[in-house]
């Protein structure tokens, strides 16, 4: 007899009252608790079936179910084992799994759906930030063309001013008798001086104290000079003038005159004539007042004899233009008109202003 186990009798263990052997008991294995022992439930009642326990039994820790075997009633289920219907799991007995959540792989569309639509969003940023990139350098691009356009139209602009004005100036050199005569007549007058007539012109600034200046021929005046009187007239159109002889100059044939009247003064040319250059000679011949003539300076005369410099030219002139301005096209007196060859035809003389301006000093 194996020493720990026995029965009550006395039998070997292994050996039923009848002598049939009984198998022994596997290590580790322990008989349950009979009924109502220990927290085992009770025999059930005649009907066969357990009452539900309201709270979880107890579960003695000594006897927990063996692998391979269900969980006895009132015995939490081992693990691997789920609990049987009608008793839940012990404390400290982990439960089984839950099963799968219904809908989780529903709930991942939405992320998914949500992160695709950052993705196009980026992209979509990227793609205008790209366009917007290239869209700021065309517009430099053209900013730059737009400015050596602009360059471009500013040098040819200047280059067409440039043109104009050599144009302009060209057209100003150009002798115009016409413009020439509007510019001059209205400074120019017929002088009357006892019983001769002749004619003087405006010159320089207003005088002192108010006035206008003039030249004439001291020949036109050397009567009412010699005669010792000093009063003239200046006649245009229906009106009259009185002028006064101020200063004479008999060698170069030059009179100074003042008047009260004011009237615009002519000015002078800075430089000596040249041969060839054309001119516009105005005066009243025969007393005919405003009358216009053209030719060209056909030389410069030196001093001569009891005469001073002189200026030849080809212009018509009479009796009556003594005093008259010779004037260049750029509208400037370039001398004073003073005789005519006898006898001959196309030959003038005038007196060059510089002379007469250099003697007088109101130029």
């Amino acid at each position: 007899m194996t020493a720990g186990f026995g029965s009550a009798d006395g039998r070997p263990a292994g050996a039923d009252p009848d002598g049939v052997s009984v198998p022994t008991p596997r290590t580790g294995w322990a008989a349950p608790p009979a009924a109502g022992q220990w927290g085992n439930p009770p025999a059930p009642p005649s009907g066969g079936a357990y009452p539900q326990p309201s709270a979880p039994p107890f579960a003695t820790p000594s006897y927990p179910a063996q692998p391979g075997h269900p969980a006895q009633p009132g015995y939490p289920a081992q693990p691997g084992y789920p609990a049987q219907p009608g008793y839940p799991a012990q404390p400290g007995w982990p439960a089984a799994a839950p099963p799968p959540a219904p809908g989780r792989k529903r709930r991942r569309w939405p992320a998914v759906l949500a992160t695709l639509l950052v993705v196009a969003l980026a992209a979509v940023a990227g793609v205008q930030a790209y366009q917007l990139d290239r869209l700021g350098d065309r517009l430099a691009d053209t900013d730059r063309r737009l400015a050596q356009a602009q360059d471009g139209d500013g040098t040819r602009l200047d280059g067409l001013e440039k043109r104009a004005e050599a144009l302009e100036k060209q057209a100003g050199a150009a002798f115009n008798p016409e413009a020439v005569a509007s510019a001059v007549l209205p400074s120019v007058f017929r002088v009357r001086a006892g019983q001769f007539t002749g004619t003087a012109f405006a010159v320089g600034k207003p005088a002192a104290g108010g006035g206008t200046n003039l030249f004439t021929n001291f020949h036109v005046v050397e009567a009412i000079w010699n005669g010792g009187g000093r009063q003239v007239f200046l006649e245009r159109t229906d009106q009259r003038f009185p002028a006064t002889i101020v200063k004479v100059d008999k060698t170069n044939d030059v009179a100074h005159l003042r008047t009260t009247g004011k009237f615009t003064g002519l000015v002078t040319a800075p430089a000596a004539v040249k041969s060839g250059q054309q001119i516009v000679v105005v005066g009243a011949p025969l007393g005919l007042e405003d009358s216009v003539t053209t030719g060209v300076v056909s030389a410069l005369r030196s001093a001569s004899g009891s005469s001073g410099p002189a200026i030849q030219f080809d212009a018509p002139i009479n009796p009556g233009n003594s005093g008259g301005p010779v004037i260049n096209g750029s509208k400037q007196v370039v001398g004073i008109a003073t005789a005519k060859a006898r006898d001959a035809e196309g030959i003038g003389l005038a007196v060059p202003i510089k002379v007469a301006c250099d003697g007088f000093k109101i130029c």
